[in-house]
């Protein structure tokens, strides 16, 4: 069997503004491929900004064309109707991919910052200085994009692992 490099699509959820981030995996060694923001507009009706956030990512994943797909996952906080308007966010951004038949993964925030940092109590500034050394030429404009570089990063350090789950027996 032969390998090849993988694109992983990593996705930092938020309503005002998603993360994204596509990494290539060879082995043990990733390459930056792209990053960016997808910002909706606040004056515009929930629904809509929906549709906009799920319009850019499937232009992303047409454009990139991924084999895999991560998430973060929400955290809850004190402001229900903001966790609530994340959680809409996330549920686009979980379908987007799948809709598109490539596998979506979750990871915690924790999780994400153990995998990239070494500690899952790293700050939004430690992750994104780890992002640039892991992946030099990463040049992302806000930490929303240097977090969704960061969820991919953290997939590919456990795909070995799901993928262990999925082999025949």
């Amino acid at each position: 069997m032969i390998n090849r490099p993988v694109k992983l699509l990593g996705i930092d959820p938020g309503l005002r503004f998603t993360g994204w981030g596509i990494v290539e995996s060879d082995g043990n060694r990733l390459r930056h491929v792209a990053d960016g923001v997808i910002a909706t507009d606040a004056l515009q009706s929930v629904p809509l900004r929906l549709k906009a956030l799920d319009d850019a990512l499937a232009e992303l994943i047409a454009r990139y064309l991924p084999d895999e797909a991560a998430v973060e996952e929400t955290y809850v906080n004190r402001n229900a109707t903001a966790t609530l308007k994340l959680g809409y966010a996330r549920g686009v951004a979980l379908l987007a991919p799948a809709r598109c038949g490539i596998a979506v993964f979750e990871y915690g925030a924790k999780t994400v910052k153990l995998a990239v940092v070494g500690t899952g109590n790293a700050d939004k500034t430690q992750v994104g200085l780890m992002v640039r050394r892991l992946l030099p030429g990463a040049v992302e404009k806000r930490a929303d994009a240097a977090d969704a570089l960061a969820v991919a990063i953290c997939h590919a350090h456990h795909r070995s692992s799901h993928m262990l789950w999925k082999q025949p027996a």
